[in-house]
């Protein structure tokens, strides 16, 4: 028996292109979940750098991309045609007073439930238009999506390290 079991990203080192991007992106979607999980809504909320970056504030902005990515760029849904926001720039990381943790957890769980069904009717060549890059494909989607969450899991990963090295001197 392997101690500890094996991740599902690394049950897959044998298997296609697909379920290996599926999986890397997923187990950056569950990284940055552990870390906002548990904590407080006054946490989440919580500025301990001097940008707009809370932990709340990472899980509404990344709820924001997968909307972005995969439902207006892929599936080319009409922003109003979107449950959820896909305006980016400062709204996507602030939080409304009715923001909680749980809400923001579910809203992200929607968000990345929604991606995985749209890219699933997609093959990873399959292109869409961007205004700056010209065409984007889905394979590209899922590297971009792959670096965007493992760099706001590791945001997440310190604020959450702040908060708790705050406890422990309080």
């Amino acid at each position: 028996m392997i101690d500890p079991p094996l991740a599902h990203e690394e049950l897959v080192t044998t298997d296609g292109e697909r379920a290996v991007w599926e999986a890397f992106l997923d187990c950056q979607r569950r990284e940055l979940v552990e870390k906002i999980t548990g904590v407080s809504d006054e946490d989440a909320r919580r500025r301990l750098v001097p940008s707009l970056t809370t932990l709340g504030g990472l899980l509404k902005h990344l709820s924001v991309v997968e909307r972005t990515w995969f439902q207006r760029r892929i599936a080319q849904r009409d922003p109003a045609d979107i449950a959820g926001s896909v305006e980016g720039g400062d709204p996507s990381w602030t939080l409304g007073p009715d923001d909680t943790v749980k809400g923001l957890l579910t809203e992200y769980a929607q968000a990345c439930a929604e991606s995985r069904r749209v890219a699933a009717g997609f093959a990873l060549d399959h292109a869409v238009p961007h205004a700056r890059l010209g065409l984007v494909s889905l394979r590209w989607i899922y590297a971009h999506m792959i670096e965007e969450t493992a760099r706001h899991a590791g945001h997440a990963d310190i604020l959450r390290e702040q908060l708790e090295q705050g406890r422990s001197t309080d």
